[in-house]
């Protein structure tokens, strides 16, 4: 009984230790409120919601699923539901794009001071025109597939691709940023990018411009900066950088809005792990680009750029066991 008694008055001990360490908090609150503001550090309290990002991530799954009809759901689709699906579907991501839409342009116009654009009236009419736009973007994707499925013979059929292929993901993504990047969407299209960089490990600036039929191999490790320019019918491998030469500060801010990543053109084949570097290097036509190579100029047309082969040294292994 005594033990029992003994074992009460500990936990009693432990909770009001807790609740004296609970009572604490107030000053250490009061000491963030404070400072939030001060010396530099970031904050978003302000009158105006931003958008959200879970809400934008939702986007690329309602967008996912009316590209690709039938892939990225659950319920059975056949042609006696494709027009409530599509319905239901296309209404959806209406409302929710709309209203993402209208708290990232408002957020720019009272952050940044800029004149009324009327922002609900302007995030209906973009959401509009985007779904307006979904053919063409599926269209494009489609051609994606296809170079996916003719330029990887571990593909077994287009579903394999669309399904389980990284590259395509990110490409999927991509397009759909990059649609709303050109209609001067704010803040939303870094959002999806980033989001699909977070899943598949392939970082694709929603500013660049790509043609058609591109294909990432494997994916992981890619990187595709902001004003590069891609022609149609590319093929790029892992690791492959597409990038900026390293700038100082007032550099950075005089390029900030000019061309700082390569051109490629139609045809060509890049190489895992190589680095293309420069706004004013452009990798002709029908080129190959050798894995590890490392350009800072200018390749023409038809050329294939390696690496010399390096000297292997193979030596016979010891047994150890003897």
């Amino acid at each position: 009984m005594k033990e029992n008694l003994d074992d009460r008055q500990e936990c009693l001990k432990e909770i009001l230790e807790k609740n004296q360490k609970r009572a604490e908090l107030p000053k250490y609150i009061d000491r963030i409120i404070g400072l939030y503001n001060r010396d530099g550090r970031f904050h978003h309290i302000l009158p105006e919601s931003i958008p959200s990002k879970e809400a934008i991530v939702d986007i690329i799954g309602r967008t996912l699923k009316i590209i690709y009809p039938g892939y990225f759901t659950s319920e059975r689709l056949d042609e006696v539901k494709i027009q409530y699906y599509f319905g239901q579907k296309v209404t959806e991501l209406f409302d929710t794009l709309s209203e993402q839409v209208t708290l990232a342009i408002r957020h720019d116009c009272l952050r940044f001071n800029r004149p009324c654009v009327y922002c609900e009236e302007k995030g209906q009419e973009i959401a509009l025109q985007f779904i307006g736009a979904i053919p063409e973007i599926q269209l494009m994707l489609s051609k994606d597939v296809r170079a996916a499925y003719e330029g990887d013979p571990a593909s077994c059929h287009f579903d394999d691709i669309i399904f389980c292929y990284p590259g395509l993901y990110a490409i999927s993504v991509y397009r759909i940023a990059h649609w709303l990047h050109i209609h001067e969407v704010p803040l939303i299209p870094r959002i999806m990018t980033e989001y699909a960089h977070s899943l598949t490990g392939i970082d694709i600036h929603p500013g660049v411009e790509i043609g058609e039929s591109f294909f990432i191999d494997h994916g992981t490790g890619v990187v595709i900066g902001e004003t590069t320019k891609i022609g149609n019918r590319v093929r790029i491998y892992q690791g492959v950088t597409l990038g900026a030469l390293s700038l100082s500060k007032e550099e950075v801010e005089s390029l900030r809005r000019k061309k700082r990543h390569p051109t490629i053109e139609d045809d060509v084949i890049i190489y895992a792990n190589a680095t293309i570097l420069g706004g004013n290097t452009v990798i002709g036509a029908r080129s190959v680009i050798g894995g590890n190579v490392w350009l800072t100029e200018s390749i023409p047309p038809d050329t294939e750029v390696f690496l010399k082969k390096p000297e292997l040294i193979v030596k016979k292994i010891k047994d150890a066991f003897k």
